[in-house]
């Protein structure tokens, strides 16, 4: 689509390009909206509201909101809304599990951006803190330490233990994650928008609830069908669609801040281009993505157990999840002010 003057003339290869009919948006959400393809319709799951109630005194019981500043990012993120609309089918115990993870890892990322802004170094304590307790089940050193101490205690009391030991590994890679992100903020060259991607692809924290997905029915997924190429792939695509959603709407608040992980300011520095036109770009990319996912679901559901269809739908919920979650939130709420004029 063109919204006024600027042609968008390229896309990265393999991209769909958006739609190109002259339709007026005033703000990047409704160029998103507009030009975003996005298949699968709204849902939430009932008991979203416990969650939001019990993710408030998980937090409270660990000292995590003592801090008036974490308390209201709480509040602008709602970690619970988010992991109803990811999750809307999975029972209320599940849905408290992911809700306080992802209220968790709210927390931990903002505090990893935090340290490790000027000096990534300074971020192994708490990388290391959280690495012992994934891997060992050692005692945490600090409070939120001792809440993922305690979120490892609810994975495995409701997770079978290989389940629970892919939570883990996941985990880990997405805390390993953090250091290459406080690196890449930190070097003076430009990132590449293909750098950007792969530490984006490990810092997104969905796929410790792969795992989660899959304790959401009562077998276990067979190995053949958890290690099966095109399974693999459609997580990897269903984690990449859902993440890079939530970079479009996080562009403009990721942009003040000075954050370069960020798909859609890959794609700006890449091409030199006005922020509408990068979301474009971006939007283009994300398409392919989630055409992929549908083409590669609908070849291999037929040989799929009710098992792996299940969870191959839980992997695929983020994608709708993140991005109903992301058009509303108060944490992109800039998105909504910023023009759209290119």
């Amino acid at each position: 689509m063109s919204t006024t003057h600027e042609e968008i003339a390229f896309t990265a290869t393999g991209d769909i390009p958006v739609a190109t009919d002259d339709i007026p948006v005033t703000n990047l959400r409704e160029l998103i909206d507009t030009n975003l393809y996005m298949p699968f319709p709204f849902q939430s799951n009932p008991h979203a509201a416990e969650a939001a109630a019990g993710v408030e005194k998980w937090l409270s019981a660990w000292g995590l909101t003592d801090d008036p500043a974490v308390a209201a990012m709480i509040a602008y993120t709602r970690p619970a809304e988010l992991a109803a609309y990811n999750s809307p089918t999975v029972d209320s115990g599940l849905l408290q599990i992911m809700a306080n993870q992802i209220a968790y890892q709210f927390i931990f990322d903002d505090q990893a951006e935090d340290v490790g802004t000027e000096r990534p170094g300074r971020l192994m304590p708490m990388l290391c803190e959280s690495v012992r307790i994934l891997r060992d089940g050692q005692p945490p050193d600090t409070p939120l330490g001792a809440a993922l101490a305690d979120l490892r205690r609810q994975v495995h009391e409701r997770c079978t233990p290989a389940q629970a030991a892919r939570w883990a590994w996941n985990s880990r890679e997405y805390v390993h994650g953090l250091l290459y992100e406080a690196v890449a903020q930190t070097h003076p060259a430009p990132l590449g928008s293909g750098q950007c991607r792969s530490i984006r692809s490990l810092i997104a924290g969905i796929e410790p609830f792969h795992p989660l997905c899959e304790a959401a029915h009562p077998c276990e997924l067979v190995a053949e069908e958890l290690r099966h190429p095109v399974v693999q792939r459609l997580g990897r695509l269903s984690v990449d669609a859902a993440v890079w959603i939530a970079d479009l709407f996080s562009a403009v608040k990721e942009q003040r801040a000075g954050g370069v992980i960020n798909l859609a300011l890959a794609y700006q520095r890449s091409h030199q281009c006005s922020l509408p036109v990068a979301v474009t770009l971006a939007i283009g990319h994300i398409n392919s993505t989630i055409g992929e996912f549908e083409e590669l679901y609908r070849e291999i559901r037929p040989e799929l157990s009710p098992a792996g269809v299940g969870y191959v739908e839980g992997m695929g919920g983020w994608i709708p999840g993140c991005y109903f979650w992301s058009r509303t939130v108060p944490r992109y709420a800039d998105t909504v002010l910023a023009s759209a004029v290119l």
